[in-house]
């Protein structure tokens, strides 16, 4: 076999439709395009586009607010901590945001780190994070660690 003698399978390839080369193409005329009307011309843009009746998007209310300045944060559990902990991926005296994200606990850290109180934490622990819900700062003080908070 030679390089000029490599070709496709039979029926393989389908040759391109040259679509309003006359009549007897059997795809003349209107082109496939059927009659008239908008949809027949070149420029054809009605995507939204109903019928006359009110679209779906004007039907539907108006709802809600999407704060544009609000504070997307990366979400860290008690358990999550104590598992590490335990683990030995962190060590007690100080977890921080760079620990955090060694340990493969955060991922991104987005706008800042928010500690929350999912599960239970016995270790006595000092973290130091953006934000922390009320219930984690408690759960921490009674385990006898402490939450820090980091200005952004």
């Amino acid at each position: 076999m030679k390089l000029n003698e490599l070709k496709d399978n039979e029926g393989a390839t389908k040759s391109r439709i040259r679509v309003g080369r006359g009549i007897g193409s059997g795809k003349g005329k209107t082109g496939g395009r059927g009659v008239k009307g908008q949809k027949s011309r070149s420029g054809v843009a009605i995507k939204g586009f109903e019928g006359g009746q009110m679209p779906i998007y004007r039907r539907l209310p108006k709802r809600g607010f999407k704060n544009p300045f609000a504070k997307e944060f990366a979400v860290v559990n008690l358990d999550t901590i104590q598992k590490a902990v335990d683990a030995g991926k962190l060590s007690a005296e100080a977890i921080d945001i760079a620990a955090l994200m060694n340990a493969g606990l955060v991922v991104k850290q987005l706008d800042g780190i928010r500690l929350l109180a999912r599960g239970a934490i016995t270790s006595k622990v000092t973290i130091s994070v953006n934000s922390a819900s009320k219930a984690a700062v408690a759960a921490v003080e009674k385990a006898g660690g402490k939450v820090n908070f980091i200005a952004e």
